[in-house]
């Protein structure tokens, strides 16, 4: 500042405040859209549901926001990201959910890709050839919520809900079943194989079936399982059986099953029960009953074509089976002799029993103090014995047959004994076997060499005699014919003329006779008017020319009577006239 300045008449500096600036109308437009924004936003994360990632080993036609998720045919979902694992050994999708279905993804939730697929129990998917390939989704039971799942390789054969219960089956081989077979029920398709795998142990099977309702009320303790693939062919006693249950069985194999009809009613079997895979269905139904019992027989005869399971008969209904076959040694002779066991069921026989009877309580007795007198009574009251049996001449398979042979000697069975020992009578196929034998020995026996010349000789003098007789028939034909009908055209007319004579010789004998009968008539009416005009006085009743009349009317009559006669005759044999009267027959 210059020297010699006041500082008082310096002019001073005054605060004034700052103006307020409006805001410009312009800036409304986007502070609104990015309110607008930030709520859409909120919107967004409020309503938008989880994002779950599923693993598969191959992305099956599985495009980012293409491909959805589907439930009952609902979308819930939508694939937003496909990429490789970590390891690259698989792919992970990463999907959105919508928030109403986020309430069902849970621990045991599955998914699994829906595409076009063709097996040999039937075609599924064929929706997805247009619309493209969607990821699936079954609900589960946990209430565990999760966000991170490993999809399924092939769909699952039962979806939740459907009514029926899953069972436990254990065969030694898997054979030819594969997952989707069908399973059966009276040949009806009453569900599915779902799963199989190795037992615990190594030594067995488990097959894992599914039957819907109501089928699944059908299987109980007593059910029995069996292998149906494919077609069972089976030489017995009873043939040639030729067995399939559907060409789906017979091309991707089956389960069938069934309850024996003389098993007990008794309630449906639990959930996972487990049961045997038999073979086939004679071998599951073959199984002996809870009161089954074994009993054995001797035979003294050759035990070829009889084996195990060959059929027990009574009176020609099956009663049993063969359950083993072999030698034993008889303790009184120390001979060698066949032994067969078998084994029988009262129930087998009650299911033959008639409906009125069954009804009434006669029953078969199932108690052994019991079965043992109803066996005794049969044996040794009205003997029954069992018999080897032809079942199958062109096989030449057996089986063992329970009759009743009245002639048979008594026997007392020994019921202490286990197994029993039953009594038995020799077959008659032996006594066949032994009348062919015997036969065709003997027409080995026989010189067919000495036949067969003595026919080719007999043969060669028949051809000779045909050829004679072929020249007589020549020689008649050429040589003799001629002559014979030159002969049969004479006598021909011989005969018409004898037959014109004759007619015309009766003729004439036939005239005269009746102008005989004739005459006779008259003198006969002139003889009555006579009498009836002669005086009374003359003839009286006992002049003697009335007595000489009445003898000559009589005469007159008995001539009239002969001659009607004598043209009786005539009428019927005319030739009587030339040859005679004949001698009549009585």
């Amino acid at each position: 500042m210059p020297e010699g300045t006041d500082r008082d008449n310096l002019p001073q500096a005054t605060v004034v405040p700052r103006r307020r600036t409006r805001i410009s109308v312009i800036w409304i437009i986007p502070i609104l859209a990015a309110v607008v924004a930030v709520g859409i936003a909120i919107q967004r994360i409020v309503s938008e549901g989880p994002t779950i990632t599923i693993v598969f080993r191959a992305a099956r036609g599985i495009e980012a926001g293409k491909t959805v998720i589907k439930y009952k045919d609902v979308n819930i979902g939508q694939v937003t990201v496909v990429q490789l694992s970590p390891d690259y050994a698989k792919v992970e999708v990463t999907a959105k959910i919508a928030k109403s279905a986020a309430g069902l993804m849970v621990e045991d939730a599955k998914f699994w890709v829906v595409e076009p697929r063709v097996t040999l129990s039937g075609v599924s998917g064929l929706g997805t050839l247009l619309s493209g390939n969607y990821i699936g989704f079954e609900v589960g039971k946990s209430a565990e919520p999760r966000r991170q799942f490993t999809g399924l390789e092939d769909p699952p054969i039962i979806t939740g809900g459907q009514p029926g219960r899953q069972f436990v089956l254990k065969a030694d081989t898997l054979g030819s079943l594969g997952i989707g077979a069908p399973v059966y029920y009276r040949s009806l398709q009453a569900g599915q194989v779902l799963a199989y795998h190795l037992a615990a142990d190594g030594k067995a099977i488990e097959v894992k079936v599914f039957v819907n309702a109501p089928y699944d009320q059908y299987v109980t303790s007593e059910t029995r399982f069996w292998n149906a693939s494919g077609v069972d062919v089976s030489v017995g006693a009873a043939g040639v059986q030729v067995r399939t249950e559907s060409l789906t069985a017979l091309i991707a194999g089956g389960v069938a099953f069934d309850t024996p009809p003389v098993s007990v009613r008794v309630a449906p079997a639990a959930t996972n029960a487990a049961f045997t895979l038999y073979r086939d269905e004679a071998t599951a139904m073959k199984q002996p009953e809870a009161i089954a019992r074994h009993y054995v027989l001797h035979f003294t005869e050759t035990l070829r074509g009889l084996s195990v399971g060959a059929p027990v008969t009574i009176l020609g209904l099956p009663g049993g089976e063969v359950t083993d076959v072999g030698l034993d040694v008889d303790p009184t002779t120390s001979r060698l002799r066949g032994r067969v066991e078998i084994v029988t069921s009262p129930e087998r026989l009650e299911a033959h029993l008639h409906a009125a009877q069954a009804s009434a309580g006669h029953t078969l007795a199932r108690s052994t103090p019991e079965r043992q007198a109803f066996f005794e009574r049969m044996i040794e009251q009205r003997g029954m014995r069992a018999q080897l049996r032809s079942g199958n001449l062109l096989t030449g398979q057996l089986f063992v047959a329970f009759d009743f042979f009245p002639d048979v000697p008594p026997v007392k069975i020994d019921w202490r004994r286990e197994p029993t020992e039953l009594p038995a009578v020799p077959s008659t196929v032996t006594d066949l076997q032994a009348k062919l034998t015997s036969i065709v020995a003997k027409l080995d026996k026989l010189p067919y060499e000495a036949i067969g010349d003595d026919v080719t000789k007999a043969l060669s003098s028949l051809d000779q005699t045909l050829q004679g007789v072929t020249r007589a028939v020549n020689r008649l034909d050429t040589d003799v014919s001629p002559e014979l009908k030159a002969t049969l055209e004479e006598a021909r007319r011989a005969i018409g003329t004898a037959d014109g004579m004759l007619n015309h010789q009766a003729q004439t004998s036939f005239e005269k006779l009746n102008a005989t009968l004739e005459e006779a008539r008259l003198a006969i009416a002139t003889a009555n008017t006579v009498l009836r005009n002669t005086d009374a006085s003359l003839l009286g009743k006992d002049a003697p020319g009335q007595q000489d009349l009445r003898d000559a009317l009589q005469e007159i009559t008995r001539a009239a009577r002969s001659l009607r006669l004598l043209g009786d005759y005539l009428e019927r044999h005319p030739e009587a006239l030339i040859w005679g009267k004949t001698t009549e027959k009585p």
